[in-house]
């Protein structure tokens, strides 16, 4: 049977890489019949048939946290009879590494506008040498974005690397009655059923782009428009209701503080249109999730997710997010509800090509190339 190795520290864990790899490779483990092996520093154990192996993380000095988990991870996996190795982190070598973030040097300069750390240097040269010298048969983006801002600091060869999105799983959302949850929610909002509701969900408000969205709705309340917006997650509560104050939109945004996935699957549901005006994002999960509940989106052109909004069809993409009279402007159309509602309609056929299935059946392909590719050798 082949091995395969899942490289990543914190397995299923909180976080968005996190929790992809552990969606993607629980569903790998039946069809391929493959035997998986996770290489982790911390784990939530899994209902999937998988071996998990504990990789040490030195995180003081916080320079060799990124050095210590490439080191150990290549000293477990150099030891055992590997078909394939997927790393989901940077590591020394792997036959695939899936790109969920950016360069780190691109990050920090760009994104973050900062000097480079000890620990910023030490991984840039781990992804570094796993660029050039890991043997990577493929590096897979999640976004096109991803892809180019990578090939912009690695001018490697473009055909080494492919675009696999996220998925969906449409089973979350079906199982609802849409009407009801929509009701019962707004109900316990204390939410009116005619009012247009608008979501935004994050863990960091300031990054995506929530100082843009409340200047655009000031700009609606100012013409009398009703409506309001549900901020889900965790950020600076006391600043952005302060800011609501200042704008006079305090009785329109409703803070709802962190929520599980299954609440969060009845907010989307329960909305009219998804908003977020990320400064970067390298996809933005919820910006599929909220298609797979029929939400037309309005996203920055920041955000990889980009790849699956079509201008007009099914959301609105903003280069500009400081612009508030065309922020407002966008809100306004999916604020009514003949637009949304077909806007809506086009979303979700969106996430229907965008399902975990899909996602699993390319990586299934991309393992099984690699892995036949090796046995082709004369040498294996």
């Amino acid at each position: 049977m082949q091995k395969i190795a899942v490289v990543i520290p914190k397995y299923g864990l909180l976080g968005g890489a996190e929790q992809f790899v552990a969606e993607l490779t629980d569903r790998l483990v039946t069809p391929t019949g493959y035997d998986f092996h996770v290489y982790a520093n911390r784990w939530e154990q899994s209902a999937a048939p998988l071996t998990f192996h504990r990789v040490p993380i030195f995180s003081f000095p916080k320079f060799l946290t990124t050095l210590s988990f490439a080191y150990f991870t290549q000293r477990r996996i150099s030891r055992d009879n590997l078909s394939l190795v997927h790393s989901h982190e940077r590591i020394f070598a792997a036959d695939i590494f899936t790109l969920h973030g950016i360069p780190h040097r691109y990050w920090v300069h760009h994104i973050r506008r900062k000097k480079m750390s000890l620990y910023d240097l030490a991984t840039a040269w781990v992804e570094k040498k796993l660029v050039y010298e890991g043997n990577c048969k493929k590096f897979v983006a999640v976004s096109s974005l991803t892809k180019k801002i990578f090939l912009q600091e690695y001018p490697i060869d473009p055909d080494l690397v492919d675009v696999i999105h996220p998925g969906v799983d449409l089973q979350d959302y079906a199982q609802q009655d849409k009407a009801f949850v929509r009701q019962s929610i707004r109900r316990e909002l204390g939410i009116n059923d005619a009012d247009p509701v608008i979501l935004f969900a994050s863990m960091n408000f300031e990054i995506k782009g929530l100082d843009d969205i409340l200047p655009a709705l000031a700009k609606l309340k100012a013409q009398n428009r009703k409506f309001k917006l549900i901020v889900a997650g965790k950020g600076n509560i006391k600043k952005y209701t302060r800011m609501t104050k200042e704008f006079r939109i305090l009785s329109d945004v409703i803070f709802t503080g962190p929520i599980n996935k299954e609440k969060m699957i009845r907010m989307y549901l329960s909305c009219d249109l998804y908003v977020m005006l990320s400064k970067f994002d390298t996809f933005g999960m919820v910006v599929l999730e909220a298609m797979a509940a029929g939400l037309p989106v309005i996203i920055s052109s920041n955000v990889g997710a980009q790849d699956l909004v079509q201008e007009g069809e099914n959301g609105f993409i903003i280069k500009d997010t400081s612009d508030s009279d065309y922020v407002a402007a966008r809100i306004a159309l999916l604020c009514d509800e003949n637009m949304s509602r077909p806007m809506g309609q086009k979303a979700y056929q969106t996430a229907t090509q965008n399902t975990w299935d899909r996602v699993v059946a390319k990586y299934q392909e991309l393992y099984a190339g690699i892995i036949a590719g090796r046995k082709s050798k004369p040498d294996s």
